[in-house]
């Protein structure tokens, strides 16, 4: 490592370090990088308690086109870090939220963060 990496710098190093650590794990669904940003756009909404809507999350147009969202939204399901939760006033409005797998996930990646925060 380099002599020259504040210690912030050195904090994140170390967290990305243990990120690709921890997706090597078996006890977590793989993601590549597009799912991965899919996940993140979809948990920061659902933990401000807005989670977006299968609409909102297609017309995510710096993620891929529609149809590609559309793929990655599927895969997500398939892996069992989302579900769908319906409107209980409108069935048309289909929700998309975070499963106790996807917080196992940002679980185990705050543990990264925290233990990079302090061995740094």
């Amino acid at each position: 490592m380099s002599q020259s990496a504040s210690p912030l710098a050195t904090s994140y190093l170390r967290f990305l370090q243990l990120v690709k650590a921890i997706e090597g794990l078996p006890t977590l669904p793989s993601l590549d990088a597009n799912e991965s940003a899919l996940l993140d756009a979809l948990a920061v909404q659902w933990f401000a308690d807005s989670p977006l809507t299968v609409m909102q999350a297609m017309g995510l147009s710096d993620l891929g086109s529609p149809a590609t969202m559309h793929r990655r939204i599927a895969r997500l399901r398939k892996m069992g870090m989302i579900a769908i939760d319906e409107d209980v006033n409108d069935t048309r409005i289909k929700r998309l939220v975070l499963t106790p797998v996807a917080v196992a996930h940002f679980d185990q990646l705050g543990k990264s963060l925290q233990t990079a925060a302090t061995t740094a």
